[in-house]
């Protein structure tokens, strides 16, 4: 049974597909995802393409139901064909990318269709539409067809869209992904907004800094299955065993980069600083300093210590990646 004081409660959730090549085995998208994310979070589900993130996105969404395994959403078994009928208007869903808008219409008349759909009463809808168009920063553009909006107008459209039932769970998958640097802040931020007015988010992202700004739990997963959980520190922590050692040189160490890559040590970010080139990579064990500070010395070390991994890189160690 799922807990009240849960609103997502995933158990040991499976999803396979049928290969259409005769003879092939099926393909296992998820592969025993247990997880639970409380009222009010923004909880992400981080991973490689592949991975199975937007598999589990669409379960817990309604739009799939699991090969076995359970979830409950809000209570309700998303197996439940009765449940899920009345869990459907207290959630919804925006996809990365820019389909699921009628284009010759404006923002404002989208918001009209949709408020339809989810049989909100006329004498709502003005002030409901209304409402959101100036949440999301649209009022001036609401009445412009959103064949004209810029991508980033467009992904606000849709968060629009996905708001006009007042939902409790609001799914977000890669809502910034193709967005420049500027509209993905202010989607950033409308998501914090909402998770501050009680939202629960359910965010999936490739973006590191996304999830460290946003997310107060996660899970990693990889090949369908969880291989992390917990908070940032927590998914830092998890990977314990590996030191992120940071080199600072006066001459370009291209050559001891090419040594460290050798040895299976890609650094994980090279960067010229203020006129110095400055060397990060993770290595498990307890080399010590001494050898990568001999490795660099040719080209005039000018400082080396051990920082804290950062959750870009305790991620690649946990999904195998380099």
């Amino acid at each position: 049974m799922a807990s009240p004081e849960y609103v997502i409660a995933a158990e040991d959730l499976r999803r396979t597909f049928k290969s259409f090549v005769p003879g092939s085995p099926e393909k296992v998208a998820v592969d025993g995802i247990s997880f639970k994310v409380g009222r009010g979070e923004i909880y992400g589900i981080l991973g490689p393409n592949g991975a199975g993130k937007t598999t589990t996105i669409k379960i817990l969404s309604t739009l799939l139901s699991p090969t076995s395994g359970k979830a409950y959403v809000l209570g309700a078994d998303v197996d439940d064909e009765k449940a899920v009928r009345a869990l459907r208007r207290r959630i919804n869903m925006v996809s990365g990318g820019e389909k699921g808008l009628y284009y010759r219409l404006s923002g404002r008349q989208n918001l009209e269709f949709f408020s339809d759909l989810h049989g909100i009463p006329k004498r709502e809808q003005k002030r409901r539409v209304s409402g959101l168009l100036e949440t999301v920063g649209l009022s001036e553009a609401a009445d412009v067809k959103v064949e004209n909006y810029s991508r980033g107008m467009k992904q606000r459209i849709h968060i629009a869209r996905a708001l006009i039932n007042d939902p409790e769970i609001l799914f977000l998958d890669e809502p910034t992904i193709g967005l420049d640097p500027e509209m993905s802040r202010e989607v950033r931020g409308l998501i914090r907004r909402l998770s501050d007015g009680g939202t629960t988010i359910i965010l999936t992202t490739h973006y590191m800094f996304e999830a460290e700004e946003l997310c107060d739990e996660m899970i990693i997963i990889s090949r369908g299955r969880v291989v992390g959980r917990g908070t940032v520190s927590e998914i830092k922590e998890a990977i314990s065993d590996v030191s992120c050692i940071r080199v600072v040189t006066e001459e370009d160490p291209s050559a001891a980069v090419e040594a460290l890559a050798a040895e299976g040590l890609d650094a994980s970010s090279t960067a010229l600083l203020n006129g110095r080139f400055a060397v990060r990579f993770a290595t498990r064990g307890d080399d010590g300093l001494g050898r990568y500070e001999r490795m660099f010395s040719p080209f005039r070390v000018k400082s080396i210590g051990i920082e804290e991994p950062t959750l870009e890189e305790a991620y690649l160690s946990l999904v195998g990646g380099s």
